[in-house]
């Protein structure tokens, strides 16, 4: 994503997911689940 973004947009991004899934996680009342891995069939 490095790549072909700039460095702040990339930035922003990441902080956004981050808030996004912290808001979640408090407003549902949640302790943090890791993200279920894929498996290739």
């Amino acid at each position: 994503m490095m790549a072909k973004k700039p460095r702040l947009l990339v930035a922003v991004a990441l902080a956004n997911k981050m808030a996004r899934a912290i808001w979640a996680m408090l407003t549902r009342n949640e302790d943090y689940r890791a993200p279920a891995q894929f498996v290739p069939a």
